[in-house]
């Protein structure tokens, strides 16, 4: 009996290594210590982590469905860049994904769901003040997942913050462009208030507005892009 639960303990063993070192990966991908085009070790990561490379072509699968790896034949495993005209196109329907939400917010809204969005609108006000861009980075996301909470529709829900997470990583090289905390806060307020006043033209014109690159921010994201690939 105790070999048979050896034998289960060390298959299961594998698999939780491997969620550990996807959420590593990931966390390092979206905070950009890991950047669009950088190739990623076998044997570096092998070492790191004192994992076999079982657990790390396990992760690498998971991350390449989220579309944030991607293989190149005989070259290997890299994390994935994403075209400039795809981008664009990629932040063109996350815009109306996020704006759906804010409409169907502020029809569905309830009482709870309006006070967590006051609290996460706090949250992000005093990570702005504290100057923390990973916090702000952070309670930008737990606001989001809120807005998106209160459209009620689970399907929307899980097609936005899909589309989210490929583009994590660019929406935090935003959030590095001078004074874009500022902006995007204000944003928020503006879009909570609509929601609660039950304005749903503007709640979804506001959201959508918030995440389109556009003029001024679509050269940011750019010079960023640039920066990001010296």
């Amino acid at each position: 009996m105790v070999a048979v639960f050896d034998t289960i303990a060390s298959a299961k063993e594998p698999v939780s290594q491997a969620m550990k070192l996807r959420d590593t990966l990931e966390e390092e991908i979206i905070n950009g210590v890991l950047k669009p085009g950088d190739r990623l070790d076998e044997a570096v990561l092998a070492e790191r982590f004192q994992v076999s490379r079982t657990p790390i072509r396990e992760a690498f699968n998971f991350l390449i469905g989220l579309g944030l790896l991607e293989t190149l034949p005989k070259r290997g495993c890299f994390v994935a860049r994403i075209g400039l005209p795809r981008l664009v196109q990629m932040f063109e329907v996350l815009a109306e994904f996020e704006g759906m939400c804010a409409r169907l917010a502020s029809r569905r809204v309830t009482d709870t769901q309006a006070d967590e969005l006051r609290a996460l609108l706090k949250d992000c006000a005093q990570a702005k003040k504290s100057g923390d861009l990973d916090a702000y980075f952070r309670n930008n996301e737990r606001f989001h997942n809120g807005l998106h909470k209160a459209s009620q529709n689970s399907f929307l829900i899980q097609q936005t913050r899909q589309l989210r997470t490929r583009l994590k990583p660019y929406l935090r090289l935003q959030l590095g462009a001078r004074n874009r905390p500022a902006m995007s806060l204000e944003e928020h307020r503006v879009i909570v208030d609509s929601i609660l006043a039950g304005d749903e033209c503007a709640a979804e014109a506001k959201a959508k507005d918030h995440v389109m690159i556009q003029g001024e921010r679509f050269a940011d994201l750019v010079a960023a892009l640039d920066d990001n690939a010296a």
